[in-house]
């Protein structure tokens, strides 16, 4: 070959390269742009023809490298794309999640504080109370959120019977009190008042694990509390 012809080979490898690049960098250009490089490269593709089979396999092998190098390099602009909705996504769940969670805690507060200031003079002292009456009187006591776990360590002690004595211990009163006589600390009319005992029972779950839905777990584990 001579050096002319190796000169006007290298000049026509730069074009064809350049031209397959600008066919693919044009894909987010307007149509215009396209439309030109297209022609561009359909023109450059006639000087390609002129090249030797071996020195165009050269060319080419460099224009689908220069072409997997552009798409990879837009797979990775739409991945992190992607990654960066996914978090905003996942930053929007967790603030509404948050929230929820704020109000429920801030609401259990209230109920909490409306529990406290009500005190077991509130209700109408009686001979007798059904099973019914003292459970309608914890609901009133005892925030919402709470009231079941209370309701299942009242079960567990004393199936919500005010006057219960273990025969062996001593502890009396729908929460087993031992002695008893503790829950004098909230009322002189433990005995016979379960609004009096309620009182007692939920302020010692509050003092001793935080919480009746604490204390209730704590019972599941050892079976007392």
């Amino acid at each position: 070959m001579s050096l002319k012809s190796v000169r006007g080979f290298a000049v026509v490898s730069a074009t064809a390269v350049t031209a397959v690049g600008s066919v693919v960098g044009v894909a987010s250009a307007s149509s215009t742009a396209q439309t030109g490089d297209a022609e561009a490269a359909v023109a450059d593709s006639t000087l390609l023809a002129d090249i030797p089979a071996g020195q165009q396999a050269q060319v080419q092998t460099a224009s689908l490298t220069q072409q997997a190098t552009v798409q990879a390099i837009q797979a990775d602009a739409s991945a992190k794309k992607d990654a960066e909705e996914s978090a905003r996504r996942a930053a929007a769940k967790s603030a509404v999640a948050k929230k929820e969670a704020a109000a429920k805690e801030a609401k259990e507060r209230l109920e909490a504080k409306a529990a406290a200031s009500r005190s077991s003079s509130s209700f109408p002292v009686q001979s007798s109370y059904t099973t019914a009456q003292i459970q309608a009187m914890a609901a009133q006591m005892v925030p919402s959120g709470q009231f079941q776990c209370f309701s299942s360590i009242v079960n567990h002690e004393s199936s919500w019977n005010y006057t219960a004595v273990n025969a062996s211990s001593g502890a009396y009163g729908l929460f087993q009190a031992l002695p008893g006589s503790k829950m004098s600390s909230v009322g002189a009319d433990w005995r016979t008042n379960p609004a009096t005992q309620i009182k007692w029972g939920l302020n010692y779950m509050d003092s001793v694990y935080g919480s009746p839905c604490e204390a209730w777990s704590f019972w599941q584990t050892n079976h007392w509390y």
